[in-house]
């Protein structure tokens, strides 16, 4: 089939960057979305234009590197990555908007790439386990319910693709630092620091530059996991008890 596709081009984080239009025709309804921009850089760079940069690693849907805007939606018209939206969800002739993440904290670094150092940051903050734990033990042998067991292992499968920023009207990671917040929170490992974590974590998500959660739901509803909204309740719940113990 043949689509129009028109690309954010930004040379680098100075430059102001704009949309560009191109043609591409050959473009097979199983391809994914990823393989359809390999197959145009291959266009360009046939006739001696700069290819048009973009990230991506695994191409499973699990690493979170191919965050981008396709037709206004985060990662497209499928609930599912990037690397995974195939091109049999388009039509012959249609016109494809193609732009990278719009988030203050998520400065472009080349056209389609962007800098997500912050939610990297924000896990240095306080995302992890600092307690000795030992040697890994047998996991039936752990002293955890099972329902909260199955609640961290499910939340725990958050990508840090950051959609749930770039859907946000107000540009917010809540619903990311939520599911990091929960997982920890929800493990016997994760209690001596439960309350100092979510303090360090909201503080460096706040100094990002993030912005304040309303529960509009676009963050769930754009999420590739599917990581539910309760997630930031559980934030807040968490913040709320932390802040009454005054840290």
């Amino acid at each position: 089939m043949k689509i129009t596709l028109k690309i954010w081009r930004q040379s680098g984080p100075q430059d102001q960057g704009g949309l560009k239009t191109y043609q591409l025709d050959g473009v097979s309804t199983d391809m994914s979305f990823l393989e359809m921009l390999d197959l145009l850089n291959e266009q360009l760079v046939t006739s001696g234009e700069e290819p048009v940069a973009f990230d991506s690693d695994c191409r499973e849907g699990i690493c979170g590197m191919c965050s981008l805007m396709i037709n206004g939606q985060a990662h497209g018209p499928e609930v599912t990555t990037t690397c995974q939206l195939h091109m049999r969800s388009f039509s012959d002739g249609d016109t494809i908007t193609v732009e990278p993440w719009r988030a203050e904290p998520f400065p472009v670094i080349k056209d389609l790439i962007v800098d997500r150092s912050a939610f990297d940051r924000i896990i240095q903050s306080g995302g992890y386990i600092s307690a000795n734990t030992g040697s890994a033990p047998e996991a039936n042998s752990v002293p955890a319910p099972r329902d909260k067991a199955m609640r961290a292992f499910n939340v725990a499968t958050c990508i840090g693709c950051g959609a749930c920023v770039a859907a946000c009207p107000n540009g917010s990671a809540s619903l990311f630092l939520g599911a990091k917040i929960t997982h920890l929170g929800e493990l016997p490992q994760g209690q001596p620091e439960r309350y100092s974590r979510v303090v360090d974590m909201v503080g460096q998500h706040d100094h990002e530059g993030f912005g304040g959660c309303t529960n509009i739901g676009e963050c769930a509803s754009a999420c590739p996991k599917e990581i539910p909204l309760d997630v930031i309740s559980q934030l807040n719940k968490d913040l709320r008890t932390a802040m009454k113990m005054g840290l």
